[in-house]
């Protein structure tokens, strides 16, 4: 039952409709609010009632989580989901029933368009799911015990992204997607402890590491009992395309179980990329996991490979290489494997803009930009080199915290199979952000 009261479940809020309906309808030049655009968006709210609800609702309701049934039967008021549901189907209704006055050609962009209103990560994300569209990647959801993680996975593919492989007992993994509504025969599942592949694995990765110390019955209990070690096998042997892990353990442990088994590219030292998106701008930051104290030749090389990683996410990269100083003022021995590395980029004769030394202020405003009129950079930068994995670090995650931007990442770059590693606290969308970024990442390995 619903009612108009707060403190009883399934209040009917205008906060609802109104909003979404008004916004539909300008979209379209209506000349008026139909019954049938008011019929689309009720149809659309309770389409979105009987999806998973977002960890961001839980949040906003003092961390109650939401199920469809008797005490959920209209979304809550601050589900992040409603402008990408309820306008476009009002918008859809108008046009059908030859109200709208400037139809929309393009409906899936109309629906980025309106998300990105609220949300600035889908003009950056809604290209690389349509991507995804097109190509079906088999991804690993490591830790599909994990509830987070199988409802990433259960988005991914009712999203038509791709096909996810969970890893974890059969039965366990079955019940969860049953409470969550999905169908387990549709979903393929693997327990490291009685797949058939195990034999086969454990021999490859004991021919890996026989000579640096393990013995087979080390890389047997590997295979047998730690998922992520199972599943970057099953990857490293072409079983899928790309991987996601990391709720269950320390993010670093997890790089170390990913390095027994897969390499870094050749001729190329992984890094982390993590991506820092406001209203206003969006920059990338480098190296954000892997390097702790860079020489200035890999400065030079992470800068290089962050530029390249950028550009193939969409965007034209513009670097700066930071520190405290600007340009030896202060001249400090701290600053010198940043200017080693601008040097070593200008021989480079590389196809990118950059500049540094530069602290970030700098970089980013350009009414300072102006102050250094010899300065490289043509506007303010879009590619932060960081010049140690600490200021990086805990930069990042200092934004995080504070709020006012969206943090995506750290994004890992240069192994030879796609991988990706989310922080231990992620939330579903997270995930599911990652593991379109893994899937993404095997489309130029194949």
């Amino acid at each position: 039952m619903a009612t108009g009261r707060s403190d009883y479940p399934n209040q009917v809020n205008n906060v609802l409709g109104f909003p979404y309906i008004f916004r539909g309808a300008l979209d379209v030049r209506a000349r008026t609010i139909n019954e049938e655009m008011k019929i689309a968006a009720a149809h659309a709210l309770a389409e979105l009632a009987r999806s998973d609800v977002p960890d961001e609702v839980a949040a906003a309701y003092s961390g109650r989580k939401y199920k469809f049934g008797p005490q959920y039967i209209i979304p809550a008021p601050f589900d992040p989901r409603l402008m990408e549901f309820v306008p476009p189907r009002v918008a859809q209704a108008a046009m059908d029933s030859g109200v709208a006055r400037k139809p929309i050609e393009d409906m899936a962009a109309y629906r980025r368009q309106v998300s990105n209103r609220l949300n600035p990560t889908v003009g950056l994300l809604g290209e690389m799911y349509d991507m995804l569209t097109s190509h079906d990647k088999r991804v690993i959801f490591a830790e599909a015990e994990e509830d987070r993680m199988l409802r990433a996975a259960v988005g991914f593919k009712s999203g038509g992204y791709g096909t996810p492989i969970l890893i974890g007992y059969e039965d366990v993994v079955a019940k969860k997607l049953h409470d969550l509504g999905a169908d387990p025969d549709e979903f393929e599942i693997h327990s490291a402890r009685t797949s058939t592949k195990n034999e086969a694995y454990t021999d490859w990765l004991y021919k890996r590491l026989q000579r640096i110390g393990y013995l087979k019955r080390d890389a047997q209990r590997l295979v047998n009992r730690d998922r992520n070690v199972f599943s970057a096998c099953m990857l490293a042997n072409g079983d899928a395309d790309a991987m996601v892990t990391g709720l269950t353990r320390n993010y670093y442990q997890a790089v170390e179980n990913i390095q027994l088994v897969i390499d870094p590219k050749a001729h190329m030292q992984p890094f982390g990329l993590t991506i820092v998106m406001s209203r206003e701008r969006t920059v990338f930051i480098a190296d954000t996991v892997m390097n702790e104290r860079p020489t200035g030749e890999e400065l030079a090389d992470i800068a290089q490979n962050a530029a390249a990683a950028v550009r193939h996410l969409g965007h034209k990269p513009s670097v700066a290489l930071l520190s405290f100083s600007n340009f030896g003022q202060p001249m400090r021995e701290k600053a010198d494997h940043v200017r080693e590395a601008v040097g070593i980029l200008e021989q480079r004769d590389v196809d990118f803009e950059f500049e540094g030394d530069m602290a970030p202020d700098t970089a980013l405003n350009p009414d300072l930009l102006k102050l250094y009129p010899f300065a490289r950079l043509s506007g303010p930068a879009n590619v932060l080199v960081m010049p140690a994995l600490h200021s990086a670090n805990i930069s990042t995650k200092l934004v995080g915290a504070l709020g006012g931007a969206k943090v995506i990442g750290p994004i890992l770059w240069g192994f030879e199979r796609s991988v990706q590693i989310v922080r231990m606290g992620s939330h579903t969308s997270d995930v599911l952000n990652m593991a379109a970024l893994a899937a993404v990442g095997s489309i130029d390995r194949t």
